[in-house]
């Protein structure tokens, strides 16, 4: 079950993974990764080291070996890397020139390839560039994950397409989601992944305050609802996904 966080200034997508996770309910697991890189959430919360590592997009440098340097300097850091990512494309807010994202976006995926990765995508009003650079980068030779996925049933179906997870965040459960409700059921078992992405988009009842990571159990029971099964299901089949698609 995937959350969010920060990891030495790059998104990093580590497993549930806490020195005390009493405080967790409904959350187990410890997956541990790259050394040193730690991070702390809600006081004395320890998350291990990370699983994947990407570049800001705030901050992106222009395509050229500068580009390429950053790119094998993260990899370097991070040798026993589970994912790279989160990566992708932000048309919503455009921190970087579009050709610099896709040229970033590109080098990504390229090192992804080069590792054997999966990737951690992230895709906001940017959809069909997204799914057309993975076709030329790589196509079937990629693998990963859609994360925070909140499309309706037509953009699960080309999402699906490219043989990646979908990942459901919290907002499964917000009143304006029902396309996303109605087009659960069309994802395969084998294909599916929850997440929080935390701090942000809390799932009810904790929506409008600060998201968690033990809400994980939250967004499972909304994810059981709309696919009409007991949440030990989803909670099965999705510690399963995630155990094959970032296996060591």
């Amino acid at each position: 079950m995937l959350t969010m966080t920060w990891v030495s200034g790059a998104r990093a997508v580590p497993v549930i993974s806490v020195t005390r996770p009493s405080v967790m309910p409904g959350v187990t697991g410890i997956l541990k990764g790259s050394p040193p890189f730690k991070v702390q959430t809600q006081g004395s919360l320890l998350v291990e080291p990370a699983l994947g590592a990407g570049l800001p997009r705030q901050r992106l440098p222009p395509p050229g070996e500068r580009l390429w340097t950053r790119v094998r300097l993260v990899s370097s850091a991070l040798p026993t890397a589970r994912a790279v990512g989160e990566i992708g494309l932000d048309y919503h807010y455009d921190f970087s020139p579009r050709d610099v994202q896709h040229a970033v976006f590109r080098a990504q995926l390229q090192l992804a390839r080069s590792r054997d990765l999966p990737i951690v995508i992230h895709t906001r009003e940017a959809e069909d560039d997204t799914l057309r650079i993975l076709a030329e980068e790589g196509g079937t030779d990629l693998r990963g994950v859609f994360h925070c996925f909140t499309g309706d049933g037509a953009a699960a179906a080309r999402a699906l397409a490219t043989g990646f997870y979908l990942s459901i965040p919290g907002v499964v459960s917000f009143p304006k989601a029902e396309s996303l409700r109605v087009a659960l059921p069309q994802v395969p078992s084998d294909r599916l992944l929850v997440e929080t992405d935390s701090p942000y988009l809390a799932p009810i009842p904790h929506r409008g305050k600060r998201n968690e990571p033990a809400y994980v159990a939250k967004v499972v029971d909304h994810v059981a609802a709309a696919r009409g099964v007991a949440p030990e299901v989803i909670a099965t089949e999705t510690d399963r996904n995630f155990d094959a698609l970032f296996r060591p």
